[in-house]
């Protein structure tokens, strides 16, 4: 579930459907290395009823450019950063040859964690209810501790009935003890507030928002791999994120600062050139397994500061490969020590999807299958009508599925009202709470 600044939503309940869905639809794409805006109509569904199916979008308008006042997925400079996105939108307004209000955005940046709350209830009558559903859901959410976090996504992750788990509400079935597992999201509310501020300073207001890793699952995944079970680890700039999906739904997600930024900077200090020729270089040339033949082709690299006829050094392929290959090996080393501190979530999924633009170099889907042992696959968007052929690549995958989560929205759960006034007296200053203990007493 894609969330707003401030609160949760106000009631439980579905979005699914056409009736609350725009027919213009915005997401924006806010990275460490570029920013990408995509304007599409939402399609009428061919699948009535299939609330898995894939949303039927046609993208009208696509505009990318590099990124600003970006680190690590959070906004360190306001200026910047909104030039770098009204660049983006203006370029996919012009395409679309339409002007929007509202965009879907990721966040990548601040720090976000997990958790996963249990709640249960006694059936009425011995038979499951809508209101013992609810009941579940309520006691489970109650148990949210964010402390001065912000919540960005709230599910139910599973239920089970008397110890026989489901991934929908058992409804009907005849039980006594019904269970659910939420899983919540939470980031730093003031990376959030900066780039939420940072968009509506180009005039725009933010529609949800959502975690990189997930929102790249809703442009990358099938609908049956999230059922079964998948990591997701999206590779960008600055950071690298994960999302694990449990029978379909965000089990938990986590981010790592480290992405394809700093591979472009080892090679700029391992091969003496600049960090425009190092990313160059690691585009055009680099990989992650040697072929065979890189000791024989040769590479020409500008040292840096250098002037005259030293300015350029040959240097084998092969120390290209050398260098990259470590930095792509502690990444991956990273990721596996946080899934091993949640063994039975990462135990569930079977299969790992690579998506951003880091996650393109050759050789380093063969190299994740060995570190991960498990089946690996590049995820690029789910093809639709009017997609540029540039956008079919995995550094895309979130810009899209930014854009499905907006056609087809999670269902939505708030916060029962005396848990919500708890974490809202908690995320109070000192000065804020004696604010609002002189208002009340006057």
């Amino acid at each position: 579930m894609s969330m707003k600044p401030g609160s949760l939503n106000s009631r439980m309940g579905s979005r699914h459907g056409s009736a609350s869905v725009p027919t213009t639809l915005a997401s924006l794409d806010v990275g460490t290395t570029k920013i990408c805006c995509v304007i599409a109509d939402a399609l009428p569904s061919k699948h009535k009823g299939l609330t898995d199916a894939q949303p039927a979008l046609k993208i009208l308008g696509f505009g990318q450019t590099a990124s600003r006042g970006v680190k690590a997925g959070s906004i360190i400079n306001v200026d910047e950063a909104e030039r770098a996105i009204r660049q983006a939108v203006d370029a996919a307004e012009r395409m679309a040859e339409r002007h929007i209000n509202a965009v879907h955005v990721n966040v990548s940046g601040g720090r976000p964690l997990s958790q996963v709350t249990r709640g249960s209830v006694q059936t009425l009558g011995g038979v499951v209810s809508p209101r013992d559903a609810d009941n579940a859901v309520s006691n489970a959410i109650a148990q949210v501790d964010v402390g001065q976090r912000q919540v960005l996504h709230l599910m139910p992750v599973a239920f089970s009935l008397d110890g026989v788990e489901s991934p929908a509400v058992p409804m009907g079935l005849h039980g006594s003890t019904l269970t659910t597992d939420m899983g919540v999201v939470t980031v730093d509310p003031a990376a959030l507030r900066n780039l939420s501020l940072t968009v509506e300073r180009c005039h725009l207001s933010v529609s949800g928002f959502a975690v990189s890793p997930y929102a790249a699952a809703r442009g990358a995944l099938a609908a049956d791999e999230r059922a079964l079970g998948t990591i997701v680890i999206d590779m960008g700039g600055g950071t690298t994120s994960v999302a694990i999906f449990r029978q379909g739904k965000l089990a938990s997600a986590f981010v790592i600062p480290v992405g394809g930024m700093q591979v472009t900077a080892d090679v700029a200090q391992g091969l003496s050139t600049t960090l425009a020729h190092a990313e160059r270089m690691k585009t055009m040339f680099g990989a992650v397994w040697p072929a065979g033949y890189e000791d024989r082709e040769m590479l020409a690299v500008p040292l840096v500061g250098e002037r005259g006829v030293d300015t350029v050094q040959k240097l084998p392929k092969s120390a290209l490969c050398a260098i990259i290959k470590p930095r792509i090996e502690e990444i991956f080393d990273l990721v596996i020590q946080r899934l091993n501190e949640q063994p039975q979530l990462a135990a569930m999924a079977g299969r790992v999807v690579l998506t951003g633009g880091a996650s393109q170099l050759p050789g380093l889907r063969d190299h994740a299958q060995l570190m991960f042992g498990r089946q690996v696959r590049l995820g690029q968007p789910q093809p639709q009508a009017g997609m540029p052929e540039m956008a079919r690549s995995s550094g895309f995958a979130a810009a899209f599925g930014l854009l499905n989560l907006a056609a087809q929205p999670d269902k939505l759960y708030a916060m029962p009202q005396a848990a919500q006034a708890a974490i809202d007296r908690s995320q109070l200053t000192y000065a804020q709470r004696v604010g609002r203990w002189l208002k009340e007493a006057i």
